[in-house]
């Protein structure tokens, strides 16, 4: 047994599954759960468990995380299939959740992504953004999960949550973002037919196949039932800022093919018959959301409780989402 990766205790893990020697490692890229490729050299998993440390109230839940996966399974979202739900935290410190290891590439990198060509890029951009029109179109009651959100109230009450987030990790002051908090209060949009939304949706968080098409949707942590536009906003917003932080979080809308942001509202506009036309509130929303898990992980960093390289960075990217959400409100 090769020795713990930080976060997991695999000899307890062991006794618990039932399994031979595990060895595990880190899967390097993720922001805020912890996940690890397992194996006890024959069977191949993912574990995923909250970060070390300070967590914030709901934010971490892995069995929402691990009920959201098993419900899609088989629908035209391709995701993982589920294995195993451990919410006693005695086994490794926290709750985790197991589902199987699915081959495939997280482009994070826009040279590697670069190297497919124009044509192949652009063409996995088109179908990222037709999975998530894919996803927006599941009837959540159709596959068990008509109670996972309150849609009702939904944008409002997700401002004020990003909000009680902030306070929660607040260890310094940052220009603007009690503006930004504000002002999107006081200009919600009204919300179209409310559907099963990822919260974190970008071409990172999905693996792609040697065929360039989407072999898992990853990362579901943030998914609830509501207003899709935000999972729209959000992709736009990470395409719209990618030569900003290109180096220190994923930038691959920079690789030659990748469509612009103008390009993904059109394409999912007439895939899912939305109205888009306030979409610019959706991308505003999307900074100040990315400004506040920033500030959250700059908190951790500060208190050394959070894994990984390139954390030492983060807290310089908090000023550009704040003013990239204050420039579309105002120039909408």
């Amino acid at each position: 047994m090769t020795d713990n990766p930080p976060g997991l205790d695999l000899a307890r893990l062991q006794a618990h599954l039932g399994t031979g020697a595990l060895t595990a490692e880190l899967i390097e890229g993720g922001r805020s759960n912890l996940t690890y490729r397992l194996t006890d050299g024959t069977e191949r998993w993912v574990l995923r468990r909250p970060p070390l440390g300070h967590v914030l109230a709901t934010a971490h839940d892995m069995a929402r995380e691990y009920r959201v996966i098993g419900a899609l399974h088989g629908s035209p979202v391709p995701v993982p299939r589920t294995v195993r739900l451990t919410e006693d935290p005695e086994v490794i410190g926290a709750p985790f959740y197991l589902m199987e290891f699915v081959d495939g590439t997280a482009h994070r990198d826009s040279a590697a992504l670069a190297a497919l060509g124009p044509v192949r890029v652009r063409a996995l951009a088109d179908h990222l953004v037709d999975t998530l029109v894919a996803l927006h179109a599941i009837d959540p009651q159709e596959v068990g999960l008509a109670d996972f959100g309150r849609p009702q109230g939904f944008l409002a009450r997700q401002v004020q949550r990003w909000g009680k987030q902030l306070d929660a990790s607040r260890s310094r002051e940052v220009a603007g973002i009690e503006e930004l908090r504000e002002r999107l209060g006081a200009t919600l949009p009204d919300s179209p037919a409310p559907a099963l939304v990822h919260g974190d949706y970008r071409l990172d968080n999905v693996l792609v196949g040697e065929d360039d098409r989407i072999t898992a949707v990853l990362d579901w942590e943030m998914s609830t039932l509501g207003d899709p536009l935000t999972d729209l906003g959000l992709l736009v917003m990470y395409t719209e800022l990618a030569g900003r932080f290109a180096g220190v979080l994923p930038g691959v809308a920079l690789a030659p093919g990748f469509p612009g942001g103008a390009e993904l509202i059109e394409r999912y506009a007439a895939g899912s018959g939305r109205d888009v036309a306030q979409v610019h509130w959706y991308v505003a929303f999307a900074s100040f959301k990315l400004a506040v898990v920033l500030e959250g992980i700059h908190f951790r960093y500060g208190q050394g409780r959070t894994v990984g390289a390139g954390f030492d960075r983060v807290g310089a990217l908090v000023p550009l989402f704040v003013e990239h959400g204050l420039t579309a409100l105002k120039e909408h």
